[in-house]
């Protein structure tokens, strides 16, 4: 008895040293008291989660129309930095030193995008003594100033791709084939990459056609340490923008993916890089790679690289930004299952694959009931989606031991997601993960047009597919579809929308239930007989001639009006920009024709559909 005290106090001994020395660590581990959250949305709400669990108060900066914001309830303290545009709230440093100053705040994490790769931005929080989450000054210059690596891009050739010096996602981003597609790429790419950026200056740089766009997440602290953290396939694109990214990737081997992360590290420490960082590469069918760019912030799609490696990347550069050293060796670093992210935007995949849409959510429920599933969002039920920034709704990710289970996950979590209000890509994203070459792994940058060379059309019904009546409280409704009554599931076409029929016997009664197929859950309208009959003699709408008129196709704010009453426009002859979310959008004329009249100026908000410009 006397030897059993004595283990059990032993053991109670050594419970209580670990936890002292758990403790002892955290309270060495301080990093800030107050952070600053230069950024909104999706965004701005996951640095705030991290620092709530790292017990660090946080500020969130908004414009005017963001003032009840997801990330503004989140935060500890907000603070107003101007009007809806961009160019007056979060790209307006004046006012974001301003909050800073006001509020106290000893850091400030910027996100991804608008000032995340301003060396102007990190400059004035260095005078101020206020840390940037983020790399030093002199590697912004080196790797974010992307002009200065690439000082051989004039003697290229076409064709070439035409971007933002000072950032990503797509915004200012151009390809030309020839000279005139040069002029027009410069024209609105500087235009986007003001507003996006705050910073007109593009680079040009050789445009490889058909590639893989693979990239590595780096991480490196001040002491000279420095990890690759994996690759993560990015391939599949719209407008030079990620739509769908998974880790790791299907196509590299153990030695092409040590040779890239290798020398991605190269790089970082070549310019003292600290921080969470991104170099990307383009890689050819042979497994050649060829650098394209370093990322000097946080990516869009880090939560996928978070999943295999265990590791909180808003975290690691939390404490890297305070002068800790790295927690881990390479060789702690795992690749632990695969990890899925589809990206879900408010737009139209019908049109050019996805034209902004905005609007309220009326209705909004993520998919989190199902199991490892992750979704990043910065809305809520009730949340406007605004003409003003960029049209994400969230970012849904699903983790699974093998890449055939995340799949199966992405493909359930995408028929639960409930979005109401706004339209969305929903449909796109679906179909992209269950097309035989996304499977198979048979990607590139090409795969959107490839696989929909005429734009996407929505999931096709196989021909064959037999006709049957169903009899609901004594009226019909004719659905196509197949039945197999082995299964409980019934795929179905109810008025040209698919639907999922799922059938519970419970002895003499049938209760039936229905969930969308490609598409969100939605109520179910069932008409009778004599109705559909009826429905059927109302006179169809004849489509408009829209030859001699010219409608805003989403809504935006006209930018640019290059023609006036009397003047004579050729076929394919610019008319007008709109600018929505942060894209320019050219509208041209469909034939030569004489302008009779203007409807609108430049700095005017227009709806989708509204009439801009009559021809004759």
């Amino acid at each position: 008895l006397q030897v059993g005290k004595q283990s059990c106090c032993f053991r109670v001994k050594n419970v209580l040293v670990k936890l002292m020395i758990n403790l002892l660590i955290c309270f060495s581990s301080q990093t800030f008291d107050k952070i600053l959250i230069a950024n909104r949305g999706e965004i701005a709400c996951r640095v705030i989660k991290t620092c709530k669990k790292m017990g660090i108060q946080t500020v969130a900066v908004h414009s005017d129309v963001d003032s009840s914001a997801v990330h503004v309830k989140m935060a500890d303290e907000a603070v107003c930095v101007g009007s809806a545009p961009t160019s007056k709230s979060y790209l307006n440093m004046d006012a974001i030193m301003d909050a800073i100053r006001v509020t106290g705040a000893q850091a400030v994490h910027p996100g991804y995008g608008f000032l995340s790769e301003n060396k102007d931005f990190a400059k004035r929080l260095a005078a101020e003594g206020v840390t940037f989450i983020g790399p030093d000054t002199h590697a912004i210059l080196a790797m974010g100033d992307k002009i200065e690596m690439l000082t051989f891009v004039l003697l290229l050739g076409y064709p070439v791709m035409i971007k933002a010096s000072a950032g990503g996602g797509g915004k200012g981003m151009r390809i030309a084939w020839n000279d005139e597609e040069t002029r027009e790429g410069f024209r609105f790419s500087s235009q986007e990459a003001e507003s996006s950026f705050g910073d007109d200056r593009l680079l040009i740089e050789k445009y490889i056609d058909n590639p893989r766009h693979i990239e590595i997440q780096v991480l490196a602290d001040k002491h000279g340490n420095a990890l690759w953290l994996n690759e993560r396939e990015c391939s599949i694109q719209r407008r030079n923008q990620k739509v769908v990214e998974e880790a790791p990737s299907t196509f590299l081997d153990q030695d092409t993916r040590q040779a890239m992360g290798e020398q991605a590290v190269q790089l970082a420490k070549a310019v003292q890089y600290s921080s969470a960082g991104t170099v990307e590469f383009l890689v050819d069918s042979k497994k050649n790679f060829y650098f394209l760019e370093m990322n000097t912030r946080l990516q869009v799609e880090h939560p996928i690289t978070e999943c295999i490696t265990g590791l909180d990347l808003v975290e690691q550069m939390i404490r890297v930004a305070k002068g800790y050293r790295l927690q881990h060796k390479q060789e702690d670093i795992p690749i632990n299952g695969w990890a899925i992210e589809s990206r879900i935007y408010a737009e139209d995949p019908y049109k050019s694959f996805g034209l902004p849409s905005i609007g309220r959510l009326s209705e909004y429920q993520e998919p989190l009931n199902l199991k490892n599933v992750r979704v990043d969002s910065g809305i809520e039920e009730g949340s406007d989606i605004s003409i003003y920034y960029d049209p994400m709704i969230s970012k849904l990710v699903t983790y699974g031991a093998t890449r055939g289970e995340a799949l199966a996950r992405m493909e359930d979590a995408l028929d639960n997601y409930v979005i109401r209000g706004v339209t969305h890509n929903i449909s796109l994203l679906r179909e992209i993960i269950t097309h035989p070459r996304f499977i198979s792994g048979d990607i590139s940058t090409n795969f959107l047009p490839e696989v929909y060379p005429d734009g996407f059309k929505g999931h096709q019904l196989e021909a064959g597919k037999r006709c049957t009546w169903v009899e609901v409280d004594g009226g019909t409704v004719e659905v196509s579809g197949q039945w197999n009554l082995a299964s409980p599931l019934l795929p179905l076409s109810i008025n040209g929308t698919q639907r999922m029929l799922q059938v519970n016997a419970n002895t003499y009664t049938h209760n039936l239930g229905f969930f969308g197929l490609g598409t969100t859950p939605s109520t179910l309208l069932v008409l009778s007989k004599l109705a559909a009959q009826l429905n059927s003699y109302m006179p169809e709408k004849v489509p408009e001639d829209t030859s001699s008129i010219l409608r805003s196709p989403m809504p935006g704010t006209v930018v640019a009006m290059s023609v006036k009453p009397g003047d004579t426009v050729a076929e394919g002859q610019e008319i007008c920009v709109i600018e929505a979310m942060k894209m320019q959008n050219s509208l041209t004329a469909v034939k030569q024709a004489k302008v009779k009249s203007v409807q609108c100026k430049p700095g005017e908000t227009v709806g989708e559909g509204d009439l801009l410009v009559e021809l004759e």
